[in-house]
C-alpha cells in the first residue's frame, strides 16, 4: 500500500496553480474538509493536506461539470 502524500500549503499551492493566502482564507474552510482533506498534526497550528484525497475530489468534480448533472446531497445526480 502507498503511503499518502503529505503536502504544506505552500506545496499544495504549487501542485494545483493557486496562490497560497487563497488556500488558507477561502478553500480551507469551504471546500477542503479537516479529516478528510488536511489534518493538523500532534494537534497544533500546522496543516498537512493529503494529495490523494484532495486529487481524488478535484477529479470528482470535473467529472461531475463534464455530465451536466446537478449533484445531489446524497451523492447521486439529477440529470435534467
Amino acid at each position: 500500500m502507498n503511503q499518502p502524500t503529505y503536502l504544506t500549503t505552500e506545496e499544495l499551492a504549487a501542485r494545483i496553480k493557486y496562490d497560497a493566502r487563497t488556500i488558507r482564507n477561502r478553500l480551507k474552510d469551504s471546500v477542503l474538509i479537516e479529516g478528510t482533506h488536511y489534518f493538523r498534526p500532534f494537534g497544533g497550528r500546522k496543516i498537512l493536506f493529503l494529495w490523494e484525497a484532495i486529487e481524488r475530489d478535484m477529479q470528482k468534480r470535473l467529472a461531475v461539470a463534464e455530465t451536466l448533472a446537478i449533484p445531489l446531497a446524497s451523492g447521486q445526480l439529477c440529470h435534467g
